[in-house]
């Protein structure tokens, strides 16, 4: 029987049109505008001007403290400006726009294809590069690595998780990395493991990727340690929270953090980003992002330079289609709808889709029917009506005891309402607030 989280969930339509579609390198553009905030934490500080010549992989901002990440260039070029630049929410966020001059990499890059299995640097040693090589969360959080793998005092490592569930409907891009780097990416959780001193790992992969798990488990055969663990499909099983009870039955406390049930989670993306700065010396600077959606002429998996407008990415899948309603930057049930086709990809850039204008309507909200459904679905077990009532009379203090910050912003209770509900707006604008409040207490 198929394993999965306890407390709620949902099973959208999972459209994945570009689930055979195979790896394809994106020709690198004209011009990259690299944000300089691409994870969570503090921005990185740019260590180039206006008129540097830069190659692919040289460091170009430096992080700037615990919870930060270095960021690297990803052509090679000159600096034409260091300065805010407007990105795909319309908001202007500081940015190195670098002009492409041939594709020159920095020598200490291994560009073979030879897979390295054996590691033999130190723990210390491993968080280190991981840390040089600017490596965040590829599943959308973008928190960086380093910080997850540093345990705090009192707290004690017990096995690591690789999350290969991509559970978002339309996304195929971790599916295809499984497919095509499946080796790198269990040699990366091997890496990971001799990071953390642990001795376990774990692959939980949904079933709806039955080649995945097959070629997986051949892979894991040579690695007795690793462990691939066949999931039921249920959104949002890719949440940490959701895959640790999925894949051991262990439960985060309210307000926890896996690492208080002895686990760290990372992303299938993450692994293999993991073994490229290890074993290849090869900072995080592209990544596979999946562009898809029902009118697109290819939809498409593809390998990208960090930086890459998204028009690019739509221009190479065939182009916009004329009925296109809305571009989401990730996918339809937690990604975020761009404001313009300014933004560029970033290292939590996992898919580009482009919804239907008939899809991209939003259904007139009714009135609650008290029918519960919400509480039914929500993965955390909170109350999404209460603290959507709570939000919407901007009763902001009132959501704190409700555990609104417990929220993982799934979408489930949206998705699930009868009444449509615009539920996790209301309770994504409560929450910020109450980390306002919370912040504001601390300091």
């Amino acid at each position: 029987m198929l394993k999965s989280f306890r407390i709620g969930g949902v099973h959208p339509p999972e459209n994945k049109l570009s689930k055979g579609a195979g790896i394809v390198a994106m020709p690198v553009p004209e011009t990259v505008v690299i944000p300089l905030s691409q994870h969570i934490g503090a921005p990185a500080a740019a260590v180039v001007a206006k008129g540097d010549t830069v190659k692919v992989g040289q460091l170009i901002g430096k992080s700037t403290g615990f919870v930060s990440s270095n960021i690297h260039s990803s052509v090679s070029g000159t600096v034409t400006s260091v300065d805010p630049v407007v990105d795909g929410a319309g908001l202007r966020r500081p940015a190195i726009t670098i002009r492409v001059e041939g594709d020159e990499w920095v020598e200490t890059i291994d560009r073979s294809e030879v897979l390295v299995r054996e590691c033999t640097l130190t723990s210390e040693e491993i968080v280190a590069r991981i840390a040089e090589a600017g490596i965040v969360g590829m599943g959308g959080a973008t928190f960086p690595t380093q910080v997850k793998l540093s345990v705090p005092q009192g707290k004690t490592a017990e096995c690591v998780i690789i999350n290969g569930v991509e559970c978002e409907p339309y996304l195929t891009a971790d599916h295809r990395v499984m497919l095509e780097h499946g080796r790198e990416v269990v040699a990366g959780a091997a890496i990971l493991c001799r990071a953390l001193k642990v001795d376990k790992a774990y692959i939980g992969i949904e079933a709806n990727k039955q080649d995945a798990i097959d070629y997986m488990e051949k892979v894991c055969a040579e690695y007795p340690a690793i462990k691939v663990v066949p999931l039921k499909v249920q959104y949002p099983q890719g949440g940490e929270k959701q895959l640790i009870d999925a894949v051991l039955g262990r439960q985060v406390p309210p307000g926890g953090l896996p690492i208080d049930v002895g686990v760290v989670v990372q992303n299938v993306g993450t692994a293999l980003a993991v073994y490229e700065a290890v074993q290849k010396n090869k900072p995080l600077f592209e990544r596979v992002v999946t562009v898809t959606g029902k009118s697109l002429d290819k939809p498409s998996n593809l390998r990208v330079r960090i930086g890459t407008p998204i028009s690019a990415l739509i221009d190479f899948c065939g182009g916009l289609p004329e009925d296109t309603g809305k571009i989401i930057n990730g996918g339809p049930m937690m990604g975020r709808a761009q404001a313009n086709l300014d933004g560029t990809v970033t290292k939590g850039t996992s898919g580009v889709l482009l919804m239907r204008q008939q899809q991209s309507l939003r259904t007139e909200a009714g009135v609650c029917i008290k029918c519960a459904k919400c509480v039914g679905v929500c993965p955390m077990g909170l109350e999404p009506y209460l603290l959507s009532k709570l939000g919407s009379r901007r009763m902001f203090a009132e959501m704190e005891p409700h555990r609104v910050t417990d929220c993982i912003e799934c979408g489930s209770c949206s998705f699930a309402c009868p009444a449509a509900l615009p539920l996790l707006d209301r309770i994504r604008l409560g929450k910020a607030e109450v980390m306002k409040l919370i912040r504001a207490r601390k300091a």
